[in-house]
């Protein structure tokens, strides 16, 4: 199977929408933050100085993913989510690694992420990319978030 990456195009914006809704409803719930993003992503990422990322093979959308500005130079890798029906074939990780690789070659200071400690797969492989565990705001802006990590270029 023949996997690329590709950047936005609005005619896949609905695979941005519907494979994190599904993730989100599988391990958590849909949040009133995640709902705003995911429907306006082209205001709330792209207009931000954000980017959103597809995983495809052929016509199929396998996986997407996106950063959102934070400050200059700093982005929250986010709403990375992967098909159900293509989970455990290394598309994360591809994901992923595409994810620093892109940091990288823009020089960014750092990225940063929140997840949940219950998604041990995803926290190994953030760890095994160089992503180091930071203290959690109070107000974290997920509910579901109970671990913020980071990785410093």
């Amino acid at each position: 199977m023949k996997i690329e990456i590709i950047p936005y195009q609005a005619d896949y914006k609905k695979d941005f929408v519907q494979l994190n809704i599904a993730w989100l409803e599988e391990f958590f719930e849909v949040e009133p933050i995640d709902k705003e993003v995911l429907n306006h992503c082209e205001e709330s990422i792209l207009a931000n100085g954000g980017f959103i990322f597809f995983t495809k093979s052929g016509k199929s959308v396998l996986g997407t993913y996106a950063f959102i500005k934070v400050e200059p130079q700093v982005f929250e890798l986010t709403k990375m989510a992967v098909d159900k029906n293509y989970r455990g074939q290394g598309i994360g990780q591809l994901m992923l690694a595409h994810a620093v690789a892109f940091a990288e070659k823009h020089h960014w200071k750092k990225l940063v992420l929140y997840s949940n400690t219950r998604l041990e797969n995803a926290i190994y492989l953030y760890r095994k990319s160089g992503f180091i565990e930071v203290p959690l705001e109070k107000d974290c802006v997920y509910k579901r978030g109970n671990i913020k990590m980071e990785l410093v270029f």
